[in-house]
């Protein structure tokens, strides 16, 4: 088995969290090869390690496991726009020089969540879409699931600061932009959200947040905190000591973490070219293929969203 041996404590905190033990995580992994072998329709990665990140991300869940999988190459063939915004190109990196999105690279303990720190305002609107921020997102989340065991067995914990967004980025959320995201992120990710912080909010999103708590399922929504300009209260999620300068803390730079996601992602090329060729082929999906339109669809109060 091809799997990075977790720390001490990590490997602890697997087996009363994940319930994890080497022999079911060994097991599981083979189990998850010869499901995905006998699938006519799927192209998957079998790497141990990214196979082993489903599984964590699934408690040990071999179902919950297998349909994270299908949902998670389906979108490769059924919403290529969600994974069309590519790393080798000007316009990748361009977005990541912006620092609207940090995954801190510090823990206050091994077994603290990582944390993940989003704020619109940096990007231009105009330049970019929540479909290709979310390409840029999701980018960075494979190299976690690969190689971020604190990631994968402590969880993560989000932060969107809202200071500065403008009207032109609540326009680009349409409501079938946000239920694509809400699927992609919620549905078809081993990623485990530990909580939700709004931080900086302002009336104008309470429109936009609606939406999007009536999509997650109730196990997220208990996840999600707001706070207006006062977010001390964060600090008991999220230390002082991992956040960036700009926030106050002594995490480094926006700038420290901007050319360490720039480096790291640079060395990831071969993978992330390879991973073009996974997703699936629907005509040969045993009982009923699944559609973007099923899928996707909007109805009612969720077709039109008006922000005043």
């Amino acid at each position: 088995m091809l799997v990075r041996p977790l720390s001490a404590e990590l490997d602890q905190k697997a087996a009363v969290e994940l319930n994890e033990t080497p022999k079911k995580l060994e097991d599981g992994i083979n189990h998850l090869k010869d499901w995905i072998n006998k699938q006519p329709h799927l192209r998957a990665r079998t790497d141990d390690q990214w196979l082993a990140a489903f599984l964590r991300g699934c408690k040990h869940s071999l179902e919950r496991a297998k349909e994270k999988l299908d949902l998670y190459y389906s979108l490769r063939t059924l919403s290529p726009d969600l994974f069309a915004f590519r790393p080798n190109t000007t316009r990748f990196k361009e977005l990541v020089e912006t620092g609207a999105g940090l995954v801190l690279p510090k823990l206050a303990s091994p077994l603290d969540p990582r944390v993940v720190i989003v704020k619109p305002s940096l990007y231009d609107p105009n330049r970019f879409t929540p479909i290709e921020f979310f390409s840029f997102a999701h980018i960075l989340q494979q190299i976690k699931y690969l190689e971020d065991d604190a990631f994968m067995v402590n969880g993560m914990i989000n932060v969107i600061d809202l200071e500065g967004i403008t009207m032109a980025h609540f326009l680009q959320l349409t409501p079938s932009v946000l239920k694509k995201l809400v699927i992609a992120g919620q549905d078809a990710s081993p990623l485990r959200l530990k909580s939700l912080h709004i931080i900086n909010s302002i009336p104008a999103f309470e429109k936009v947040f609606n939406m999007v708590v009536k999509l997650l399922n109730e196990k997220h929504q208990k996840k999600v905190h707001m706070y207006s300009k006062d977010f001390t209260v964060l600090q008991k999620y999220v230390p002082l000591e991992i956040l960036p300068e700009e926030y106050g803390g002594q995490g480094g730079s926006r700038e420290k973490i901007i050319d360490f996601w720039l480096k790291k992602i640079d060395s990831y090329s071969d993978w992330f070219e390879e991973d073009l060729k996974f997703g699936t082929d629907e005509s040969k999906r045993p009982g009923k293929p699944k559609s973007a339109e099923q899928m996707f669809g909007v109805e009612g109060s969720f077709r039109k969203l008006d922000v005043d």
